[in-house]
């Protein structure tokens, strides 16, 4: 039961059973887990991936084997219509600008001017750097030639990924850049993602969605070309599809699963902030997560009466009570317990919802992208702000980052050696090569030692 304290302060005590799983507003409460328990508390809801790969592999040999055929037979099978020209028309895109409004034209504009501010200084210049006289080693920054981007357009069209992926791409100095997204029921493509790709500088959009999507972009068609890296999130099929497609050595982004957020609260948060934040997560899909971790059981209360009192006039709200049985809430004991179990989850985003934020945050070291403060919302980050909403998920960002301008290029290694540089560390190579018993190797240098 709650204290008089929280009853006293208007908020009504709340029953927990005797287990310490309950349910609060739809997520699991927890009481003070043990570390030995965070593992299997902290898993995200598990998906079947072998069943799903065992439908997805089919699609992707069709794809290879017959091309456009089969990425039309699939499109009529799954998104229920017709496309006999999968590339969107210069009319088509005309008409997408007509119906897009003003007023997201402007919002659009804005984040396309944060994204680029906020992506431009990842650019590097090469530095040659002298390891010994006369020998010169430096790294060049060099654009994936070809590149394909997937934005989904089913529940949710998700233009503002065509400016987290088009921008960079743009501005790595990729050759082509290629965006493929489903058509609605009309055939149609929804207005503000042309209009993005537009504005990002792609022009060559295809009207395919889901592994079949993948399969072209990794094989290529006769209509949509093969590129040599895919980005882009997607449902469960995309997913499988760009990992089955990885292993067959063609790059994608990252390892990517549902949206997840975790908050953590005390006394100082606002509890309609924090439910605002871990119901803009939940309505992504019913398998997203959200975790809530706080000191205070008081802050977890009102921020669960909250969450209920925001779901029900939510749009979406069946789709983010379903990702509430996913999610839980954490009651720890104090800060220092709730950044060791924050890290050992590696939300693909964290929000630090309290009066102390950067300093909290100097103790993160696993996090997809964190959002400090009262007035950071996790949504700044998905559109506005100018950081990449491209993010690790399901733990992955315990090792992997967010796209960036890297993403879309390769690093290069030059070196070069003079007369003087090949003397200074000629002997060395000899000698290591010779103690690794690789003889020609030893000789690439005792020949030109030679002519000396």
């Amino acid at each position: 039961m709650l204290t008089h304290e929280a009853t006293a302060a208007g908020v009504p005590p709340l029953m927990f059973a005797p287990s310490r799983f309950s349910l609060l507003s739809n997520m699991n409460f927890i009481r003070f887990p043990q570390p030995e328990e965070w593992p299997q508390l902290l898993a995200r809801p598990v998906m079947d991936l072998a069943e799903i790969e065992s439908r997805v592999a089919p699609i992707l040999r069709e794809v290879r084997e017959r091309g456009d055929a089969a990425v039309r037979e699939f499109t009529a099978r799954f998104d229920k219509v017709e496309t006999q020209e999968l590339l969107v028309t210069e009319k088509e895109l005309r008409e997408a600008d007509a119906l897009v409004s003003a007023e997201l034209k402007d919002a659009i504009g804005l984040a396309k001017a944060n994204i680029e501010t906020f992506h431009r200084p990842q650019l590097v210049q090469p530095e040659k750097i002298t390891t010994q006289p006369g020998v010169v080693c430096w790294r060049k920054s060099v654009g994936i030639e070809r590149v394909g981007l997937y934005i989904p357009g089913g529940s949710a069209p998700l233009f503002s990924t065509v400016l987290m992926l088009g921008v960079p791409a743009h501005l790595a100095g990729c050759r082509e850049v290629i965006l493929c997204t489903p058509p609605d029921r009309r055939g149609k493509v929804h207005p503000a993602i042309l209009y993005a790709a537009v504005l990002s500088g792609i022009r060559k959009i295809y009207k395919v969605g889901g592994a079949q999507a993948v399969a072209a972009m990794a094989y290529g068609t006769a209509s949509i070309p093969r590129v040599d890296k895919i980005f882009g999130p997607g449902n469960q099929y995309v997913t499988a599809a760009k990992q089955l497609i990885n292993k067959e050595g063609i790059a994608i982004d990252m390892p990517a699963g549902p949206s997840e957020v975790a908050v953590y609260a005390d006394d100082t948060s606002n509890p309609a902030f924090v439910a605002a934040d871990l119901l803009s997560q939940a309505e992504h899909g019913p398998d997203s997560q959200v975790i809530l971790v706080s000191v205070s059981e008081m802050a977890i209360q009102r921020a669960g009466d909250e969450v209920l009192r925001q779901l029900e006039a939510l749009p979406r709200k069946e789709i983010a009570r379903q990702a509430l049985v996913n999610s839980k809430a954490f009651l720890v004991s104090d800060e220092s317990e709730a950044v060791r179990l924050l890290n050992a989850y590696a939300a693909e985003h964290l929000i630090l919802a309290v009066d102390h934020a950067p300093d909290l945050a100097e103790g993160i070291t696993n996090a997809g992208s964190v959002f400090l403060g009262h007035y950071t919302p996790e949504a700044a980050g998905d559109y506005a702000s100018g950081t990449n909403h491209t993010l690790p998920t399901n733990g992955f960002a315990r090792a992997w980052s967010g796209v960036s301008v890297d993403s879309f290029v390769k690093k290069i290694t030059f070196q070069q050696i003079s007369p003087e540089g090949i003397r200074n560390i000629g002997p060395a190579v000899e000698t290591m090569a010779a103690a690794e018993e690789l003889q020609a190797h030893k000789n690439a240098v005792t020949v030109r030692l030679e002519t000396l």
